[in-house]
């Protein structure tokens, strides 16, 4: 496993990132402890990066996430919990003090007293008016980072230009993106240049499409879940075919693809039971040779904006 620095915060991350949105979604009590077990299991290395979310799993996969690092005795030493605020799920109440209590509660219960790294979470909830005024999300971030609430702030949305518009603001250390770097879309081109530039870290999330260059097109033929084009369908297709001709999975090409460029620090993929977590380390060091990207590449440059 490679690691990389997180922008300018000076943390070191693993380049495969434990993504936890469905580690919350599973009912208890098995639930609860597969979900413990997987945590668990990523502490144990190589991987030192959790990715979670106020909202995830209908706010238990915070409080999964909590209970591994309870039984871990706390958060093992160089491993970074990032998570992210966000409204109540159905109230539409982006405020300052929604922020503020989203903040409390993902202390509570993840069972600490500092958050190394709390995102914006999709802001596009809401305009860029509203999320930059005065008693606004933004203002309510930086105030908890200047109190030492909050050691970082990233951004973790949808649209390219509405993170262009965030990253502007030069407040920002990480930026996360999803389903737009990857195998069939790289409209995230725009933003992974600018937070190179500003010396921000970017995070990619959903290397997979939301699982089609995993299964391949014919077993799941939505990307972003939704369905995908006859083009998008077409070019995946060909890939799995060149795939198939070098014995690589589908799934490392995807992976690799991501974590091969040196300007993606780390790549989210979600984990919810133990054994996801060999199989994604397993896919980030699969051997493939160089012609295989020689030739894939061609079939990945129509992708560039599919989403936006």
């Amino acid at each position: 496993m490679d690691y990389r620095t997180l922008g300018r915060t000076g943390l070191t991350v693993s380049t495969v990132c434990v993504g936890t949105s469905s580690l919350g979604s599973h009912p208890a009590p098995r639930g609860t402890d597969t979900a413990v077990d997987t945590i668990l299991r990523a502490f144990a290395g190589p991987l030192n990066f959790i990715d979670t979310s106020n909202e995830y799993g209908e706010t238990n996969s915070e409080r999964r996430i909590g209970a591994a690092i309870a039984a871990a005795g706390g958060v093992p030493d160089g491993v970074v919990v990032a998570t992210k605020v966000d409204p109540i799920r159905g109230v539409a109440d982006y405020s300052g003090a929604r922020v503020r209590q989203s903040v409390e509660e993902s202390l509570d219960r993840l069972g600490l007293d500092h958050l190394p790294l709390v995102y914006l979470h999709d802001p596009e909830k809401i305009t860029f008016e509203e999320g930059t005024a005065a008693g606004g999300p933004l203002e309510a971030l930086l105030d908890l980072r200047s109190q030492g609430v909050i050691g970082h702030l990233g951004v973790a949305g949808g649209p390219i230009d509405l993170e262009l518009k965030y990253l502007a603001l030069d407040v920002f250390d990480v930026v996360i993106s999803h389903n737009r770097y990857t195998l069939v879309d790289q409209s995230a081109g725009p933003l992974i240049r600018d937070a190179a530039e500003r010396g921000v870290a970017f995070v990619n999330a959903a290397p997979f499409g939301g699982g089609m260059l995993v299964k391949g097109p014919d077993a799941e033929p939505n990307y972003c879940y939704r369905p995908a084009s006859p083009a998008i369908i077409g070019r995946v297709r060909k890939m799995a075919a060149l795939c198939a001709e070098y014995s690589v999975p589908l799934a490392a090409a995807a992976l690799q693809f991501s974590t091969r460029d040196p300007r993606v620090t780390s790549t989210i993929v979600g984990m919810s039971e133990p054994d996801r977590v060999a199989e994604a380390v397993d896919l980030a060091g699969w051997d493939i040779p160089a012609e295989f990207w020689d030739r894939i590449l061609p079939l990945t440059a129509a992708g560039t904006g599919e989403l936006g």
